[in-house]
């Protein structure tokens, strides 16, 4: 038998909070399989790790001791592998962001050439991940920078002494549909109880669709809804709202030419809501070109925010 790192993290989980139930919801495994890890554990050190005799659980003389070399070698394991893809990347030159799909077509391009425009040529790398991925790989280390919506209700929980932030600029959440008969939209609110509004909607762990959530909870059941579609991505629920299918809120950057064009009308300018673009920087990855790229961006970004 050999040890497996997961065993090493449920354990570590399950010093934490002390309770093998909730340690199972944290690592996304039932209550008998978790048990059946930590066991495994046991068997491979020889030793018991948990008294299982109390409630809540507490560990042993020799689990006590063994939780500093868990946390130890998953600490070490995690700053190596950020070492190891950093140095592939330092190697390569590039420096590297992370973005939602959403960002990475509809401002990325744009506002990269704006900054390579004072700053000069940028080797790029861009990551696009939904929201939790996005933020996730960053905090982890595996990114220079984090590109991301950021709203106050659905917020980047991320230390600021470690990821200090600048705001680029805002963005809002529209309510579109195709075009219908006598130049008014084919679809308009509010719908009725009889009669609801079919609706195009993000998946509910997406940002885009805890946004929408948001606005839709504040809204409360005036605006008669029925949920027909679902996609993680704002793209593909732009182009079913081209269709006719029904309406759907979508970022107003990524509408622009649709709306310009007449494929899409906005519903009700009053049904929206607003919504930050803001870039994270890592403090763990010091780089020189990240640093130089970092203070000329402080130094050029019209909004000047930092938090």
């Amino acid at each position: 038998m050999q040890v497996e790192i997961k065993w090493l993290e449920d354990f570590v989980s399950l010093a934490n909070t002390r309770s093998f139930s909730k340690s199972a919801i944290e690592r996304s495994v039932t209550q008998s399989a978790f048990s059946r890890r930590i066991q495994q554990l046991e068997q491979w050190l020889g030793v018991p790790l948990v008294d299982r005799s109390t409630y809540p659980t507490t560990l042993t003389p020799e689990g006590r001791r063994f939780r500093e070399t868990a946390e130890e070698a998953l600490r070490l394991l995690l700053v190596e592998r950020a070492e190891l893809r950093s140095g592939r990347a330092q190697g390569q030159g590039a420096i590297t962001f992370t973005t939602l799909h959403t960002l990475s077509i509809n401002f990325f391009p744009y506002w990269l050439k704006e900054i390579e425009e004072g700053f000069g040529a940028i080797n790029a790398r861009l990551v696009t991940e939904n929201f939790h991925d996005s933020v996730r790989n960053f905090a982890e280390g595996d990114c220079d920078f984090l590109l991301t919506y950021e709203h106050a209700r659905v917020p980047v929980l991320l230390d600021p002494e470690r990821f200090p932030a600048l705001d680029l600029g805002g963005d809002r959440m529209i309510a579109v549909s195709a075009p219908g008969a006598g130049g008014r939209p084919r679809f308009e609110l509010p719908g009725t109880a009889e009669k609801p509004v079919p609706h195009l909607a993000y998946n509910p762990e997406t940002f885009l669709g805890k946004l929408i959530g948001v606005l839709i909870a504040e809204r409360g059941t005036e605006l008669n809804l029925a949920t027909i579609y679902e996609n993680p991505m704002a793209e593909a629920i732009k182009a079913m709202t081209i269709t006719g299918r029904g309406m759907a809120w979508v970022p107003e950057m990524a509408a622009r030419s649709e709306l310009e064009s007449g494929k899409l009308m906005i519903i009700d300018p009053a049904v929206s809501i607003d919504m930050r673009i803001r870039i994270y920087r890592s403090m763990d990855r010091v780089r020189k070109r990240v640093e130089r790229l970092w203070e000329y961006l402080k130094e050029h970004t019209p909004a000047a925010e930092i938090g």
